[in-house]
């Protein structure tokens, strides 16, 4: 009885310092592992950079046209043809198919003419204070084509209809994201790749990953400066209306990955 009464001090002691062990283990552990997660520099690493490109080709064409009214002191006489003109021509884009949605005023600016004088030709040698002889109207307009086989009937048929310039015409993707994620996917598979090619030259087993940063390269957009100031009388003629190609774009994402060494 004495014997078993005198084991139990030795069995608690042992038991509690089996378990002040494990909870200093415990939390020794868990300031490790929270140190390594706000603190991924702490480990031993290596970046690794590739790119990912996908091609396609654009779905939208974008060009922009205006409407220059000129005339005299009568500025809502001038305003009015201007408008007149604006809806002549978004009339007839509209029913090429162009939908509301597409169509956007960009710019409208109405600018005073003045007298213009020329101080050697006066007899006094100096020009008289400048008075207005009338207004100049300008409205733009951007247009956004989805069918492809328009375009040139489109820029053709807008001078026709009153524009007096045509520009700025362009081919985009509408939606890139599609795109992006697909360049991002061969990014990253091209880097684990190269990660593990590293590793294996170095020695080395490639651990988790530590961080990523992207970049991305927005694809060129082709752009033609088509026409300014074109005679209606051009712009009827049979060969008025140009073939014109979209051709392609790539759309490229590069991604650096940090990956931890093991």
């Amino acid at each position: 009885m004495n014997e078993i009464y005198h084991k139990k001090p030795f069995f608690v002691g042992t038991a509690m310092i089996v378990a002040l062990f494990s909870f200093s283990y415990a939390i020794i552990s868990f300031v490790h592992s929270y140190d390594a997660q706000i603190q991924p520099s702490s480990f031993r690493s290596f970046n690794v950079s590739a790119e990912g490109s996908v091609v396609a080709v654009p779905d939208v064409a974008q060009f922009s046209f205006t409407v220059i009214s000129e005339g005299g002191t009568d500025l809502s006489l001038l305003q009015a043809d201007n408008a007149k003109k604006i809806e002549a021509v978004t009339d007839f884009v509209k029913k090429e198919g162009v939908d509301d949605k597409d169509i956007k005023t960009t710019a409208y600016s109405v600018s005073p003419r003045y007298t213009i004088c020329y101080p050697y030709k006066e007899p006094s040698g100096v020009c008289p204070p400048r008075e207005i002889v009338g207004y100049t109207v300008r409205q733009s307009t951007q247009v956004k084509i989805r069918d492809f086989d328009t375009i040139g009937d489109i820029l053709g048929g807008v001078v026709t209809k009153g524009a007096n310039s045509v520009s700025q015409l362009s081919f985009n993707i509408d939606d890139e994201t599609i795109l992006q994620a697909e360049a991002r996917e061969e990014a990253i598979k091209k880097a684990d790749q190269k990660a593990k090619e590293i590793a294996k030259a170095g020695g080395f087993r490639v651990g988790k990953v530590l961080g990523i940063s992207e970049g991305y390269v927005s694809p060129y957009r082709t752009k033609y400066d088509y026409t300014y100031g074109m005679s209606a009388e051009f712009a009827e003629s049979d060969s008025f209306a140009p073939t014109i190609e979209a051709g392609s774009q790539e759309v490229s994402v590069t991604v650096t990955l940090v990956y931890e060494i093991k």
